[in-house]
């Protein structure tokens, strides 16, 4: 196990995955369960003392927009999600979402930011573009 989670974080985070990524597929939603995870990994930059799952989820200010959409707030995960939350909480990683921090999705036909919030572009999944610190920033995360 990668990192320790509660039945309830299990929960939060595949609910998450599922708001942020569930239109763009499984793969997708991998990738914003390695950024969940990442965060609580990392103690660096802005997610210092944020070491569960649940700190992750709610961070203010940081957090993710999608905790405020009906997909996350609409119930319980389904087994599928949580089966693909829990190979992200063992340690499955996903380039390019291997060792980021951040993602969004720009405005439909506009390229990825080179950098956002001064982290590098590691790459892009169908409509999201994920962003790493360099090498050293985050030890935890190489």
């Amino acid at each position: 196990m990668l990192i320790k989670y509660t039945n309830k974080e299990l929960d939060l985070c595949a609910r998450l995955m599922r708001a942020e990524a569930l239109s763009e597929g499984e793969l997708a939603m991998l990738m914003v369960g390695n950024v969940i995870v990442n965060r609580a990994i990392a103690n660096c930059l802005d997610f210092k003392n944020i070491r569960s799952i649940t700190d992750v989820i709610y961070q203010k200010p940081g957090g993710f927009v999608g905790t405020n959409s009906k997909l996350f707030n609409s119930g319980n995960a389904t087994t599928k999600e949580k089966e693909l939350a829990k190979r992200v909480l063992k340690g499955e990683s996903y380039y390019p979402a291997t060792n980021a921090l951040w993602f969004y999705a720009p405005s439909k036909n506009q390229e990825c930011k080179g950098t956002w919030f001064n982290q590098i572009n590691t790459g892009r999944y169908k409509s999201h573009c994920f962003y790493a610190p360099k090498s050293g920033v985050c030890e935890e995360l190489y």
